[in-house]
């Protein structure tokens, strides 16, 4: 301010000058811009990969059967094979199907899979009925299970001839005594009158047969192990059971199939038995929960190729895994794997790289429909960043206009100088875009004419 209490313009030092200062790109707003883009495009591709594809996991429990039983050395096999792709698979003893079929058809209890014979999931009586137990899906079938019956006295050909005598159907709870008891009530015998029925199996069911303190006995998978029947058979007193009506009991009961007793099956040497017997067999599922991931869905059908895969007494080789389902619907997945294999990534890559690659591919439809789309809105976003450098600019220039336009007093005339010499000095300093030097050359206009309003109007006062 001089002497006479005038504002003095701020000059500039010699040589100064207010250069634009213009660049090709800012490469920090279109960083930026790019991005931003691409952590949202990212948070919902990541969004979407969870919902269509988690990650298969790790670990798996599968119910199997009482400690030593055919079915507990068959999870064991699993668990071996498994492991070679790094899933561990923790192996529950159970007190048979029954049980495994329980614990599959509660989520709190954790099991992923099981092994459940066929038509357990129907109710107790002749006829069957729809699946009670939701969230389950079949892998397939992987064993059959014969019933044998051995009996002693005259030759029986119906079942409806054991009624009145004291019959070994299996332990309390075990898909044996359920079947039996549902093949003898629809034969017109009632096991529950009279205690005709004993809770027993296996070893104990055939030393009591032979010791006359049963009529028959009902045998099945363990129960009927071959050094047992080889006994059984042995005896002069002891008949196996031919099922004469085998095809009427599969029209009424569809998940039994008939099965057939080869002669000399149980010795060539003695020929025994000495002529083809007929008998009907349930068939094991490999069972499990409806979100079993499909990678691990490939995994363990192809284990099960390996450990139920060969030929025996009860089977043909490559007979079993097959996709057979009975309670059950089959797996979509595992249709697939019986009908074309595995893909061709898990064909020629190791499991835990071939699910990597999977879940990759997955991102392709992701990328496609939502980055893609995304980096449209980079150039505007870019534009926006640059362009509010200016609009900021602006809005000080109005708060300053306002200012002195309302009070214009010295003082307020001092601070319009001061402040509007920053901003038209840090106008000059930024690094503009070539491609927004209008928006740059006119904010600098604007700052030029404003003060050039306020010193009119400074003079105007004086006067």
């Amino acid at each position: 301010m001089d002497k006479h209490g005038s504002v003095r313009r701020a000059s500039r030092k010699p040589g100064e000058r207010h250069a634009a200062n213009f660049v090709v790109v800012s490469w920090l707003d279109l960083t930026i811009s790019i991005g931003l883009t691409f952590i949202v495009g990212a948070v919902l591709v990541w969004a979407a990969i969870r919902v269509i594809q988690p990650a298969p996991p790790d670990t798996l429990t599968i119910a199997a059967g009482p400690e030593h039983s055919r079915f507990w050395y068959a999870a064991l096999k699993y668990q071996e094979i498994l492991a070679r792709n790094h899933v561990k698979l923790n192996v529950l003893v159970t007190s048979g199907t029954l049980d495994n079929l329980k614990r599959l058809s509660d989520p709190a209890s954790h099991v992923d899979l099981g092994f459940v014979q066929s038509g357990l999931n129907r109710a107790p009586n002749s006829i069957p009925t729809e699946p009670r137990h939701a969230g389950l899906i079949s892998l397939g079938t992987i064993s059959n299970w014969p019933l044998f019956v051995f009996y002693r006295g005259p030759q029986l050909t119906r079942l409806s001839e054991f009624d009145g005598k004291r019959l070994a159907i299996g332990r309390e709870g075990s898909g044996t005594r359920q079947i039996v008891r549902m093949l003898l009530k629809a034969s017109g015998v009632d096991p529950e009158v009279g205690g005709q029925t004993q809770p027993i199996e296996g070893e104990v069911a055939v030393n009591a047969l032979l010791d006359g303190t049963i009529d028959a006995a009902f045998l099945r998978d363990d129960s009927a192990r071959p050094w047992l029947m080889q006994k059984m058979i042995r005896d002069p007193g002891i008949r196996l059971f031919d099922f004469t009506q085998a095809r009427a009991t599969i029209r009424i009961f569809p998940f039994l199939t008939q099965f057939e007793v080869p002669m000399g099956a149980f010795d060539l040497a003695d020929n025994l038995p000495p002529e083809s017997e007929t008998t009907i067999a349930t068939t094991i599922e490999l069972i499990a929960r409806d979100s079993l991931h499909p990678a691990l869905s490939d995994l363990i059908i192809e284990a099960a190729g390996e450990v139920h895969g060969g030929a025996s007494l009860m089977q043909n080789a490559g007979e079993f895994p097959a996709p057979v389902a009975h309670d059950f619907p089959l797996s979509p997945d595992a249709a697939r794997y019986y009908k074309s294999g595995k893909s061709f990534i898990y064909r020629a890559m190791p499991y835990w790289l071939a699910s990597l690659v999977d879940r990759l591919i997955v991102l392709v439809v992701p990328i496609v429909v939502v980055l893609i789309p995304a980096l449209r809105f980079v150039p505007p976003l870019y534009a926006w960043r640059v362009k509010s450098r200016f609009r900021r600019h602006y809005g000080e220039l109005l708060a300053l206009e306002r200012k002195v336009s309302d009070d214009p007093s010295e003082r307020n005339y001092e601070e319009f100088s001061r402040r509007l010499n920053r901003i038209e000095k840090h106008v000059s300093g930024l690094r503009v875009p070539l491609a927004y030097a209008d928006a740059f050359y006119t904010l600098r206009e604007h700052v030029s004419y404003l003060r050039a309003q306020v010193e009119a109007l400074r003079r105007a006062d004086d006067v």
